[in-house]
C-alpha cells in the first residue's frame, strides 16, 4: 500500500522546492540533508510530503518522548490510512541496580512499565514485521535499546487459516510460549481464555479480540479481520512458536471478511 497524505492544505512558499530537493537527495543516496525553518513554518508537513514521494518505511527520531508524542499525533493525522506507530521507552520509572561503597548500601533495581506504551511498541514491531511498506515509526532515541532479536521475533510467526489442521492443545502451548497468559475469568491484554473448542485471545499489541473455533483438530472459524498474533513481549521469543497469522476470517454469521492468500 502506498502512503496516502491527507491534508486540507497544499505546499506553498518554499515548501515545494524543499520537498523536491529532499526527495531528489534521498533518491540519489545523499547520506545527510538538513531542513531549516522556524517554529510553525511547516517542516512536519514538508517531511510528510517527502515520505509520500519516497514511499518507503520511515523512522523518525526525536530527542525526547514529549516531542515524539506530538509528532506521532501530527503524522497520524497526515497518514490516517497508513501504519503510523509510536516506539519509545515504556518505563514510567526506572531505578538501575547500584552499590554505594561509602555506606555499604545495595540498591535493588526497580521499575514500572507503562502498559499502554508497551502496547504501542508491540504494534510498531508488528507493523514492521507484517511486510507492510507504508509504515512510519515515531521514536525517541530509546528505540536502539530494550528490544530482543528481530529475527527471533519474526521466525516465530506461524501461518494458520480456516480449514487448516492444528491440534487445539498445540495452539495453546504456542500461545504460552509467546508469553500469553491463560485467564478464563478475566480477559485482559495479553491473555487468552479457553471454553471447550473456542479460544479467545486479547491481542497484546491492539484492542482487538480474536475468537478461534476448532472442530476436532481443524480450525473451523476465526472471527475478526485478518491479523497477526505476535509474541506477548519483545523478549524471550527464542523458544517455542511465537506468532500466528490469521487468514480467511469470518463473521459470526459465517460471512467472509477477508480473502485467503496463496
Amino acid at each position: 500500500m502506498n502512503f496516502e497524505l491527507i491534508s486540507d492544505y497544499q505546499p506553498t512558499g518554499d515548501q515545494p522546492e524543499a520537498i523536491a530537493q529532499l526527495t531528489e537527495g534521498i533518491l540519489k543516496g545523499v547520506p545527510a540533508q538538513t531542513l531549516l525553518g522556524v517554529t510553525g513554518s511547516g517542516k512536519t508537513f514538508t517531511i510528510a510530503n517527502v515520505i509520500k514521494n519516497i514511499n518507503k518505511p520511515t523512522l523518525i527520531l526525536s530527542h525526547n518522548k514529549t516531542l515524539a508524542a506530538q509528532l506521532y499525533g501530527e503524522f497520524k493525522n497526515f497518514f490516517p490510512n497508513n501504519a503510523v506507530e509510536y516506539y519509545v521507552s515504556y518505563y514510567d520509572y526506572y531505578q538501575p541496580e547500584a552499590y554505594l561503597p561509602s555506606s555499604d548500601t545495595y540498591i535493588e533495581k526497580d521499575l514500572q512499565i507503562n502498559e499502554e506504551i508497551d502496547k504501542l511498541r508491540l504494534a510498531a514491531t508488528s507493523a514492521l514485521l507484517s511486510g507492510r511498506k507504508d509504515v512510519v515509526v515515531i521514536s525517541s532515541v530509546s528505540c536502539i535499546y530494550g528490544m530482543g532479536n528481530p529475527s527471533d521475533f519474526y521466525n516465530n510467526v506461524i501461518e494458520i487459516k480456516k480449514g487448516k489442521l492444528l491440534d487445539r492443545n498445540v495452539f495453546l502451548r504456542r500461545l504460552v510460549d509467546s508469553l500469553y497468559v491463560r485467564n478464563d475469568l478475566e480477559l485482559n491484554r495479553g491473555n487468552f481464555r479457553v471454553k471447550g473448542d473456542t479460544v479467545d485471545i486479547y491481542l497484546a499489541y491492539s484492542d482487538n479480540l480474536l475468537r478461534v473455533m476448532f472442530w476436532d483438530d481443524e480450525i473451523d472459524s476465526i472471527i475478526d479481520v485478518r491479523v497477526f498474533v505476535y509474541p506477548r513481549r519483545e523478549h524471550e521469543c527464542t523458544t517455542g512458536e511465537g506468532g500466528f497469522e490469521f487468514e480467511g476470517c469470518v463473521d459470526p454469521d459465517g460471512v467472509r471478511r477477508d480473502t485467503e492468500t496463496d
